[in-house]
């Protein structure tokens, strides 16, 4: 067998699973009011840097126009700002404000809470999966 079909049969039931649980993550969005492309928005927007709502669109892979929306439903509620960029003025860049801090913050420990259905693996096999997991490079997003 070769690295890429164990690749595949590793990646399958993992795909599944979070396919599968995805009723989990949307009642968590849900319960706060946020969508999923709010939940992508505040993933990504810092309160520090801002970004362009060109390269927001381009990160997440939208028109412009979508992108706008999005940042829209933020600002009604407080979450998210623009902000004149400081070596252009005709910019605006997209940043967090600290209501909108909190909320990615609350928002990242309930998505990083498991699945019940993790829960039901038993010690060793939660361990192995853990480290397997560990090896995967990741954006440290």
């Amino acid at each position: 067998m070769s690295t890429r079909d164990l690749a595949a049969e590793a990646w399958r039931p993992l795909a599944r699973f979070f396919f599968e649980t995805s009723q989990h993550r949307a009642e968590i969005l849900r319960s706060h009011g946020l969508t999923p492309n709010d939940a992508k928005a505040l993933w990504v927007l810092d309160p520090e840097q801002g970004q362009t709502m060109r390269a927001l669109a381009d990160r997440w892979l939208c028109d412009a126009s979508n992108a706008t929306w999005i940042v829209d439903r933020l600002e009604e509620r407080g979450l998210a700002e623009r902000r004149a960029d400081p070596s252009d003025r005709r910019v605006k860049l997209v940043v967090l404000t600290p209501t909108g801090v909190e909320a990615r913050r609350r928002l990242q420990d309930l998505m990083f809470e498991p699945p019940p259905e993790l829960l039901t693996l038993d010690r060793s096999d939660l361990e192995a999966l853990r480290d397997a997991l560990a090896k995967l490079p990741t954006s440290g997003t």
